[in-house]
């Protein structure tokens, strides 16, 4: 697995849900597991699998030309 997005829980988890409905199985982990487990500020990181890094790399940074 590796590292696709460190940041608040409440992103992480639509970063889990999102590379899923395209057939990439993602995850989540708290950075900190002491912390409030209701607190979507959270801190988290999400890991989708080594090979289909750059594609869903691509479902959520690359350029659109389709919006332009």
């Amino acid at each position: 697995m590796k590292l696709f997005y460190t940041g608040p829980a409440i992103n992480a988890e639509m970063l889990v849900v999102m590379p899923e409905k395209h057939g990439i199985s993602a995850s989540q982990e708290f950075v900190d597991d002491s912390g409030d487990a209701d607190d979507l500020g959270r801190p988290a990181n999400v890991m989708v699998p080594e090979p289909d890094y750059q594609r869903a790399w691509n479902l959520f940074y690359a350029e659109r030309e389709d919006e332009l």
